[in-house]
């Protein structure tokens, strides 16, 4: 389970960068395996209205076992690559909940 260097994952001060590619109207919540460059992750709300993205934040605080508060989303508001800032948890902590998940292709 020790992966090296993943691109997906970056420590700021305010804590743990994680970069998501999102699928919307999926049957239900889930991250499906990540490569080098994000976390592949689907939601089942649709795109529009923030929708998505407020299922992501939700979905990525229960996933992280942390408040909503402590999720951000701080890139892609309109792209399926996004970035969410993690607070309060340590980039192992990331890596051991997201590394028990397949490795994909891109």
């Amino acid at each position: 389970m020790s992966e090296n260097n993943q691109k997906f994952i970056t420590v700021s001060e305010k804590g743990v960068i994680l970069a998501v590619k999102l699928t919307p109207n999926a049957s239900k919540n889930e991250i499906i395996g990540y490569c080098d460059e994000y976390v592949k992750i689907k939601v089942s709300a649709p795109p529009n209205e923030n929708k998505a993205n407020k299922k992501l934040t939700e979905f990525a605080a229960d996933f992280f076992d942390v408040a909503k508060s402590n999720v951000e989303l701080i890139a892609g508001d309109k792209s399926r690559l996004k970035k969410l800032l993690i607070k309060n948890v340590s980039e192992e902590f990331v890596k051991q909940k997201i590394f028990v998940h397949d490795k994909i292709e891109t």
